[in-house]
């Protein structure tokens, strides 16, 4: 395996075509490249930094089986893989047993589940449940409008346990909040995983049914780069003081999410502003998040908002926006991650949509996750992956397949920092990842371009 110091590659390659003044330090501002200068550093970093245009001989469950070439060691903590994608070839695919990808690869839609006793919840009888809230596996918990676990409150939910959203819009949409300073223990198993979906369903639904209710949202005190270093999440009133997040606690822990299946979410909250499937604010990495799926869902599948947490085997299928999207910051380590679009051209943007921050964009900690293993399926009217904002980001060992566009990166004439100011100073790295049935093209200076 081998290590990629993409830094030196792409000083060299700046370099080496003249896109700056010089290429000391005291040079702040680069000049943006032409189109075909762009085309010239994108053909030589993509080789150069492993990644190849092959078909991976996907199997019907998207195992890899064709030779894909050396994997890149990333040294951030994940696991030592030697294969590309989330799925090993010839194994048991991770997501048996929990989650509804194989039936939904096989044409169908969500698993069955079980329907216990029903008990509605709203936030009124959430503020009176004391400091520790027990949901169990005989009773299905109907979610009445927005309901806050609060500060110095803890969710333990039972595995088993079925969660289901009213319907609704705007002040009417039901979602659970887990806020700062509450806990929430959703540690389901693979034989009895936590699902979360909207009210009255029993499965078997069609996985590009969108927008029955609302989400799970996440909310910590890591850090942000946002001024003033705490933000309202996106959907909460912004008078709403649980709806805040952020802080100077990268270890903050917020609990566990393991085993647990979120589906068909994302109603509308107003001002055609959607929530995502898992949204994930502030949160710090003492939390655990790992086998978590979200299928159908309206707006985003899983979306990050500065923080630190890491997360293992997630699956974001059939969602109507973006895969995967991150802002304000976001850092944190991600391996073994299935990204499905609906392969209808329009049903969905982007796999990754990866902005750096907000108020302002060049605010420090820059956004410099780490994905590996990644599996991303998309569809003719989509693309791979956006890095603007002044995001930053690293892909490594990671399979694109059947997408109309590649990889943008952003690159602002006058501006300091922008993405790819990111990607020549070494924060924005592509290694080892493989491209197929892309509708842009085939070649490096296809597969990476320039926006602005």
């Amino acid at each position: 395996m081998k290590k990629l110091n993409v830094l030196l590659l792409s000083l060299f390659t700046v370099c080496a075509f003249s896109l700056m003044t010089s290429c000391s330090e005291d040079d702040a501002i680069p000049t943006p490249p032409t189109t075909e200068d762009a085309a010239v550093i994108f053909a030589n970093y993509f080789d150069d930094a492993q990644n190849t245009y092959a078909d991976p001989g996907f199997t019907s469950s998207f195992m890899p089986m064709n030779d894909l070439g050396s994997v890149c060691d990333t040294e951030a903590g994940t696991e030592t893989t030697e294969y590309k994608g989330a799925i090993e070839p010839n194994g048991t695919p991770w997501y048996a047993e929990w989650s509804s990808y194989e039936n939904i690869l096989a044409g169908g839609g969500t698993s069955s589940l079980t329907i216990g006793n029903r008990i509605v919840i709203n936030d009124e009888l959430m503020s009176d449940a004391g400091n520790t809230i027990n949901w169990t596996n005989e009773n299905t918990y109907i979610l009445e409008g927005l309901v806050f676990i609060s500060e110095g409150q803890t969710l333990e939910i039972e595995p088993g346990t079925v969660i289901q959203g009213m319907p609704g819009e705007g002040a009417n949409a039901s979602a659970l909040i887990i806020a700062r300073g509450a806990t929430i223990i959703a540690d389901g198993t693979a034989n009895q995983p936590i699902i979360f979906t909207f009210e009255g369903d029993t499965g078997l639904t069609p996985a590009n049914e969108r927008g029955r209710w609302g989400g799970l949202i996440v909310l910590g005190s890591a850090s942000l780069n946002s001024n003033p270093g705490e933000s309202a999440i996106e959907g909460i009133d912004t008078n709403e003081a649980r709806g805040l997040y952020g802080g100077s606690d990268d270890t903050d822990n917020s609990g566990i999410i393991r085993y647990v299946s979120i589906r068909h979410g994302g109603t509308n909250i107003g001002a055609d502003n959607e929530i995502n499937g898992l949204t994930l604010g502030g949160v710090g990495s003492g939390t655990t998040i790992d086998f978590v799926e979200v299928i159908g869902n309206r707006d985003d599948g899983i979306e990050w908002f500065g923080g630190t947490v890491n997360t293992s085997h997630l699956l974001s299928v059939f969602c109507g926006d973006d895969g995967l999207d991150y802002d304000e910051g976001y850092r944190g380590v991600n391996q073994y991650i299935i990204v499905h679009q609906d392969d209808t051209a329009g049903e969905a943007d982007r796999g990754g949509e990866h902005d750096g921050g907000t108020n302002p964009e060049e605010a420090t900690p820059f956004a410099t996750p780490i994905f590996t293993n990644v599996t991303s399926i998309g569809n003719p009217g989509s693309r791979a992956l956006t890095f603007r904002d002044n995001a930053g980001g690293e892909y490594y060992n990671s399979i694109f397949f059947n997408y109309g566009r590649g990889v943008d990166i952003e690159d602002l004439a006058g501006q300091e920092q922008d993405s790819y100011r990111q990607f020549q100073d070494g924060n924005l790295q592509l290694g080892c990842n493989v491209f197929w049935t892309i509708g842009a093209g085939d070649t490096g200076a296809e597969l990476f371009t320039i926006t602005n």
